[in-house]
């Protein structure tokens, strides 16, 4: 094999846009991981995932270092997973003492996954799952989230892209939520490296923290005021 053959195959394994391009935003299929709870009661638990490439769930390991970071913020909260995907977080969160959840999920296919692991898990007297578009939700909160009589935990995970290709609606959506919010509650969002927090315009009493778990970049803050 000729040096510029070597050298092109080199340059595209290492290309950052053809690595993650597909995640979480275009068709296609990728091979399934296992997907399982980490803690509380339902610990252990596996979780049903077809591999669509429309949906990239948190890595466990990624999703038991926002429950020890978050900590206790998940006892008696009401949570909202605003792209649910396969449930992880709503459902990790259940498990870990949150009282009720409601679950957005815009994909028909990735809504019938979703709905059989909470059927499954016996969790649908409290568990509502939404089947519309996250940003359009948000815009309407006595239709969908502000007759809740809980503190949220609020999980914002969707495809990367879409803090490129959506950036407006995504900063819409979670400035929206956070003035509808009820105090002390929490807001969990997952990115990778294209967004900066900073574009969120948070009051400065807003405690934000940021860790990395690469590719993720997930910023954790609270409504205190």
């Amino acid at each position: 094999m000729s040096s510029s053959r070597r050298n092109a195959k080199k340059e595209k394994r290492h290309c950052p846009n053809s690595a993650g391009k597909n995640v979480g935003s275009v068709p296609g299929e990728k091979t399934p991981v296992g997907l399982r709870i980490i803690g509380g009661n339902l610990r252990g638990v596996k979780l049903q995932y077809s591999g669509d490439n429309r949906v990239r769930p948190m890595k466990d390991r990624t999703r038991e270092a926002v429950f020890n970071l978050i900590n206790v913020a998940a006892k008696g909260k009401h949570v909202i997973d605003l792209f649910a995907g396969t449930g992880a977080l709503a459902i990790e969160a259940l498990s870990r003492g949150a009282l009720s959840a409601t679950l957005v999920e815009q994909h028909l296919g990735t809504m019938r996954n979703l709905r059989q692991n909470i059927d499954s898990l016996q969790l649908t007297d409290c568990c509502r799952l939404v089947h519309a578009d996250a940003f359009y939700l948000a815009r309407r909160p006595d239709e969908f989230y502000a007759t809740v009589n809980l503190s949220w935990l609020v999980f914002c995970s969707p495809p990367y892209d879409f803090f490129e290709t959506k950036q407006t609606e995504m900063l819409e959506m979670l400035q929206l939520m956070y003035q509808n919010a009820p105090l002390d509650s929490v807001f969990v969002v997952e990115s990778d490296r294209r967004f900066h927090f900073e574009q969120l315009q948070l009051p400065k009493e807003c405690d934000l923290r940021r860790r990395t778990y690469p590719p993720a970049e997930i910023g954790v803050y609270k409504k205190t005021q």
